[in-house]
């Protein structure tokens, strides 16, 4: 079995849901095909997640012609420090790529706000806090865009998005402190049970992706087990994070099905109920 191989299609879900964080601009094949493929298994809604300006503007454009789709847009964690300081190596997208200053970050966030402000974008993200890929140095650019964010989102009326990787305790103080919008997800959540029960305190949306198959994964399992089925959405984070068996091999909407199976497993519900709570849960996390 190649590993770029697509995975196939699973059996179709009984009950229609949606896949509350992809990003269509980095999957094989035309807009139009991946949705007719999730459409086929029954997932009938996406999130399209912007990284950076460009794919925001992106997201933007491709849910105002498509009814299916929704867009959130952001500047990412990680390309807040790599706009204020450059990006020599050109890790991103967008290559290698001089020092803005702190001027180059106020212009990318202007355009955020701008694009937040239209109807068809729905939220505000992915933002947050990236511990694991950005040191020390880039650490006040990563916060100082996140504060932007969540003003943004709640200027807006819009769902914050939240991207959080090994900064747990920080991304919690920083929503305690800035004040989080009325509606937050923590996209691709990563916490363990404890944490669980605090974002169900404060109402925050947790959405589980293919990783809580992994093997090794059993704190996510135990978060969601832990978490209150109102707060729970599922996603892919397409084109990574492939659920177990497929992981390693391209990820798209239409594997929702396969993850949404391991969550119901973990809840102890029947699959219908828990795509009829996420289904619900989504709309409602993204005001649609």
């Amino acid at each position: 079995m190649s590993r770029t191989e697509a995975p196939p299609l699973p059996e179709p879900l009984r009950v229609p849901v949606a896949d509350s964080h992809t990003h269509l601009d980095m999957q094989d094949g035309t807009v139009e095909e991946g949705l007719a493929r999730a459409a086929a298994v029954n997932v009938t809604t996406v999130i399209q997640v912007g990284c950076d300006v460009k794919g925001s503007r992106w997201a933007a454009e491709t849910a105002a012609v498509h009814a299916s789709v929704h867009a959130a847009v952001a500047l990412h964690p990680n390309e807040a420090p790599r706009i204020v300081h450059g990006d020599p190596d050109g890790w991103s997208r967008q290559g290698a790529r001089e020092a803005g200053g702190r001027a180059a970050l106020d212009e990318a966030l202007a355009e955020i706000d701008a694009l937040a402000a239209l109807d068809h974008v729905r939220g505000v993200g992915e933002t947050g806090l990236d511990h694991f890929r950005t040191g020390p140095e880039g650490m006040a650019a990563q916060e100082e865009s996140f504060r932007a964010h969540i003003e943004i989102a709640k200027r807006h009326g819009k769902a914050l998005v939240i991207h959080d990787r090994e900064a747990h305790a920080d991304v919690l103080r920083i929503l305690a402190e800035a004040g989080a919008p009325e509606r937050t997800v923590f996209h691709c959540y990563s916490g363990d049970a404890d944490m669980a029960r605090i974002c169900a305190d404060a109402g925050y949306f947790m959405s589980f992706a293919g990783n809580m198959t992994f093997k090794n994964a059993q704190p996510l399992r135990d978060a969601l087990a832990v978490a209150p089925t109102e707060l729970v959405l599922v996603e892919t984070d397409a084109p990574f994070l492939t659920p177990a068996p497929y992981r390693g091999r391209p990820n798209a909407p239409y594997l929702i099905p396969v993850t949404l199976r391991a969550m119901a497993a973990v809840k102890g519900i029947d699959e219908d109920t828990l795509a009829s709570a996420i289904a619900e849960n989504t709309a409602r996390a993204f005001d649609y």
